[in-house]
């Protein structure tokens, strides 16, 4: 946070910033002043304003970073003055950073672009119970808890929780019955958090067939039939979804095997009756 005074001057009007770049957490409250000093010979009663302007944010959001200004009106018409450049507001949460510390833990730390006043005190949670109180956490590596970190103090604030990616949901476009010929899109999405990276293999394969949310097959032929699995991995885990694809061609080949059964067994019943109608008829 700077703290030096910073005089904005034009034709005797003057604007003193004590601050002007002010860094906030979400969630808290920040207060941008201001000093004005007006020319010689200014009648106090001709200026709207006051002599101290204080610009209250309360329940500060992302959204709410700029670069806020004071503008000084008289009662003389069009007359005004804006202090330019004015204060930028930076307003940023609290992140929890994961880093591996070696092949079965991850260091989990807190992580704030604000220079935090005073020692803050932090309580780590997993899932919604409190674990540990510091600036640092270590968890084991595939751990499917979700972990998140609380700053005490006036501003309250708690950190987005991280954790390994859910269950992969996996989708086929089109998702009505597939030609030989066609071009098949599969998309994969985890809840995760940090994101996922997806990688996508196939069954009894070693290497993958692609990598990214996306995978396109074009020109889809039976040799592209089988199983077919997404993996989801983020820093603290892995987690895989598997789906099967087959052409229509070979939905009719199991069809028209099932039809060939069963008209030779209707053949074969009739030609039965057909021969013990013939030794009946010679019997008598």
């Amino acid at each position: 946070m700077c703290c030096v005074t910073v005089i904005q001057s034009q034709d005797g009007w003057r604007v003193n910033y004590p601050q002007t770049d002010v860094c906030a957490l979400k969630g808290s409250t920040v207060y941008i002043s201001c000093d004005i000093t007006y020319p010689p010979g200014i009648d106090p009663s001709d200026i709207k304003d006051r002599f101290w302007f204080t610009k209250e944010k309360d329940d500060l959001r992302e959204s709410d970073s700029a670069e806020y200004k004071f503008t000084l009106m008289t009662n003389k018409p069009g007359e005004k003055y804006t202090g330019s450049p004015g204060v930028t507001l930076s307003v940023t949460g609290l992140q929890v950073q994961v880093r591996r510390s070696d092949s079965t833990w991850l260091e989990l730390t807190y992580h704030s672009s604000c220079v935090l006043s005073d020692r803050p005190e932090y309580v780590w949670y997993k899932n919604e119970e409190i674990i540990k109180r510091g600036s640092s956490l270590l968890v084991s590596s595939g751990s499917t808890d979700r972990y998140s970190c609380y700053l005490r103090g006036p501003t309250g604030q708690r950190s987005p929780a991280v954790y390994g990616p859910q269950r992969p949901s996996v989708s086929v476009s089109p998702s009505a019955e597939m030609m030989e010929g066609d071009s098949v899109n599969l998309t994969c999405s985890a809840d995760a958090n940090p994101a996922a990276n997806y990688t996508w293999y196939k069954e009894d394969e070693d290497s993958p067939r692609a990598s990214g949310q996306n995978f396109t097959i074009t020109d889809f032929t039976a040799e592209h039939s089988g199983n077919y699995y997404c993996e989801a991995q983020n820093e603290m885990g892995r987690s895989n979804s598997t789906l099967r694809l087959i052409t229509s061609s070979e939905k009719g080949g199991s069809t028209w095997s099932t039809t060939t059964t069963v008209f030779a067994s209707i053949s074969a019943v009739f030609l039965l009756i057909i021969i013990l109608a013939v030794l009946y008829i010679r019997s008598h």
